[in-house]
C-alpha cells in the first residue's frame, strides 16, 4: 500500500529544515558539505535530494572531504566490491575527525539498508554520527538538527518500505539533463539482486505529480529528462495509469526536449509501450532491456519470468515498428551453477540480437539473496575468461553497428566538451549513440545535426551542419 507524507508530516519535514537552519547559521559562515553518491542513477538522484536539503539547512558544498564540515556518503549496494570501497574511504575519515572534533560523518542509501551492514558501521566506525536507510532520506533534517544539538547522533534503518515524498527540495548537478524518478522499490526478486531488500516493494508515485514536475523542468529549459524506477515498466499500478500512458501524456508537453527512462524489465515490457515509444515525438528510440543470460535454464535461476525465445521475439517487435532502435542490455557472467554450455548460449544471444552496448558483470555475491545459497563450482578465472569473451565479442559488433551509421545524420543534444578529447564537443543522439564531433561553446545545450564520419566500438564522431 503506498503512503505519501501526510500534511502534518510535511509540516514537521520542513520546521525542521527551518530549525537546523538556525543552528547552522549560528555557527558563522556558511559550513561546507561534502557529498559522495555511489551506484546508479537513482542514487544520482537521491543525492540530489540530500544536496537540495542540506543548501536550504545553509550548507555550501567542497569538492574534499578534509574541508568538509559534514560529510555525506550515499552508497550503493549492488556489488561487493562498491561495498569494499565504501568501507575504504569511511575507514580514512577517521583522521578527519580525530582533527576536527566538529566534524559530522553521516552514511546512508542501500548499502546501510542492510542489517550486518548498518551492524558493522556501528561496531567498526564508531565514529560516524548519522547511519540511515534508504527509507528515511526525508529525516535528514531532523537527524542533523538533532547531531548539532548535542545529540549523540543515530541510527535511523527502519525495515518497513519507504514513503514517497514530494516536498523534498533537489539541488540538480546538470543544468541540462533531469533524473526524475517515478517509482521506488521492486517486487521481481530476481535471486541474485539485492534491490528489493534495500529499497523495498514498488511504490509509485502520482501521474499528475510526475507531469508537474516534467512540465516545471521543461519551462525551466531543461532538454533531457530521464525517468527513473528499479522497473520502470511496472509503473502505477496503484493508480490504475500504466507507464505507456505516462509516457504518452509526457509526451505530448510542448517543447524542445527528449524523454529517457531506466530501467525496463523484459517481462513486462509491452507492444503497447514500444508503439508509444515508435509514435512518440520525445521520446528516445532507446531500450535498455537487461536480458542476463541467453540460456532459460539460468533465467530460470535467476528468477527473472521470460526465455530467451520471448526476449528475441520482444527485440523484433521493437526493430519492427523502429529499425533505428538501440538495444543495450545488462549481461552477467558465472552466475551460480552457470555451465559452459549456459554461457554458450549467452554469446549466441548476443550475436543474434547485436546490442549496440552491454553492461557486463561477473556474477557478485549478496548477502540476503536466493542465489547466495546456491553451489558455485565455476572458478573466478574461469569466470573472468568468460567474461573477458563476451566483451570481445561485443566490442566487435559496437564497432560494427557504429560502422554502420557512417554517412547518416543524427539529431544530437550536445552536453558539453568530451572527457578524453576536449577539444571535441560531445552528445547523445536520439538512439542514446554517443556522438563526439567538433563544434563551438554556442552549441552545448543544443540540439545538433550531426552528419557521423567515423565509428569506435563505443561512439561515433561526426561534422555539425554549422
Amino acid at each position: 500500500m503506498i503512503r505519501e507524507l501526510s500534511s502534518e508530516e510535511t509540516a514537521l519535514f520542513k520546521e525542521y529544515i527551518e530549525k537546523t537552519a538556525a543552528v547552522v547559521a549560528a555557527l558563522g559562515d556558511r559550513p561546507a558539505a561534502y557529498l559522495h553518491s555511489y551506484g546508479c542513477q537513482q542514487n544520482v538522484s537521491d543525492g540530489e535530494k540530500l544536496k537540495g536539503m542540506l543548501y536550504e539547512m545553509g550548507y555550501d558544498f567542497t569538492d574534499s572531504p578534509s574541508d568538509a564540515d559534514l560529510i555525506v556518503l550515499n552508497t550503493c549496494a549492488v556489488r561487493e566490491n562498491a561495498e569494499d570501497k565504501v568501507f575504504g574511504n569511511i575507514g580514512a575519515m577517521k583522521k578527519l575527525k580525530e582533527s576536527n572534533k566538529n566534524l559530522v560523518i553521516a552514511v546512508g542509501g542501500c548499502m546501510v539498508q542492510q542489517e550486518h551492514i548498518a551492524e558493522k558501521l556501528k561496531s567498526s566506525y564508531p565514529y560516524v554520527d548519522i547511519i540511515f536507510g534508504t527509507h528515511t532520506l526525508h529525516e535528514l533534517p531532523r537527524m542533523l538538527y538533532d547531531k548539532l544539538s548535542g545529540g549523540k547522533g543515530c541510527v535511523n534503518i527502519p525495515s518497513v518500505d519507504g514513503i514517497v515524498t514530494e516536498s523534498v527540495p533537489v539541488l540538480r548537478d546538470s543544468k541540462l539533463k533531469a533524473y526524475v524518478p517515478i517509482m521506488y522499490g521492486c517486487n521481481n526478486f530476481c535471486t541474485y539482486c539485492v534491490v528489493p531488500y534495500v529499497r523495498g516493494r514498488e511504490r509509485s508515485r502520482r501521474p499528475e505529480a510526475v507531469t508537474r514536475e516534467v512540465k516545471s523542468l521543461i519551462a525551466q529549459g531543461y532538454k533531457e529528462i530521464l525517468l527513473l524506477g528499479q522497473n520502470v515498466n511496472s509503473y502505477g499500478k496503484e493508480h490504475g495509469v500504466n507507464f505507456a500512458a505516462l509516457l504518452r501524456a509526457l509526451d505530448a508537453i510542448a517543447g524542445e526536449y527528449k524523454i529517457c527512462f531506466m530501467t525496463s524489465h523484459p517481462k513486462d515490457c509491452t507492444k503497447e509501450l514500444i508503439d508509444v515509444i515508435a509514435d512518440s515525438r520525445h521520446i528516445e528510440h532507446h531500450i535498455h532491456l537487461p536480458v542476463q543470460s541467453g540460456s532459460d535454464r539460468i533465467l530460470k535461476a535467476m528468477n527473472r519470468g521470460y526465455t530467451a525465445e520471448s526476449y528475441l521475439e520482444l527485440v523484433k517487435y521493437a526493430r519492427e515498428r523502429m529499425p533505428d532502435v538501440s538495444l543495450t542490455t545488462d549481461i552477467i557472467a558465472g552466475f551460480p551453477g552457470e555451465l559452459r554450455e549456459d554461457f554458450d548460449k549467452t554469446l549466441q544471444l548476443v550475436k543474434t540480437v547485436r546490442f549496440d552496448m552491454a553492461y557486463t558483470f561477473i556474477y557478485s555475491k549478496r548477502a540476503g539473496t536466493a542465489a547466495a545459497k546456491l553451489p558455485d563450482p565455476v572458478s573466478s578465472a574461469e569466470k573472468s575468461a568468460w567474461l573477458r569473451e563476451l566483451l570481445e565479442i561485443q566490442g566487435e559488433i559496437g564497432l560494427e553497428n557504429n560502422r554502420g551509421f557512417i554517412g547518416k545524420t543524427f539529431e544530437v543534444l550536445c552536453e558539453g566538451h568530451d572527457r578524453h578529447k576536449p577539444e571535441y564537443l560531445t552528445g547523445r543522439s536520439r538512439q542514446n549513440i554517443i556522438v563526439r564531433f567538433s563544434g563551438g561553446e554556442e552549441l552545448i545545450g543544443k540540439f545538433v545535426s550531426v552528419k557521423i564520419t567515423g565509428a569506435m566500438p563505443w561512439a561515433v564522431e561526426g561534422q555539425t551542419d554549422v
